[in-house]
């Protein structure tokens, strides 16, 4: 119980620091690896603000990302979402090609 307290005071204070920081760039202007960097980001602000209400958890949570299974699934994870990534670049590029020659008659 403790520690699911724990961890819903260190969300809260995740999303009060993190979402003042938003910037309004676009997603179309993005960089693929700032998109790719977000969740380790977000990874690093909760960890933070774990480590902030309670170290043992924090240890805890560091110990189970570091973990083989872990890691295995998160390099897993960073392969596919370039994948993706640059499958969304395509697509964004055909659409700008499309909006250019059929509606803006360029």
């Amino acid at each position: 119980m403790l520690q699911s307290r724990a961890l819903v005071i260190a969300l809260i204070l995740l999303l009060s620091t993190t979402l003042p920081e938003v910037q309004s760039k676009s997603i179309f202007e993005k960089d693929r690896r700032e998109l790719l960097a977000i969740p380790e980001t977000i990874a690093s602000y909760f960890h933070e603000a774990v480590n902030k209400v309670s170290p043992k958890v924090s240890q805890f949570l560091l110990d189970t990302v570091q973990s083989p299974t872990v890691i295995a699934a998160r390099q897993r994870i960073a392969k596919e979402a370039t994948k993706v990534s640059i499958m969304f670049e395509q697509l964004i590029e055909k659409i700008k090609n499309l909006w250019y020659t059929s509606v803006l008659g360029y």
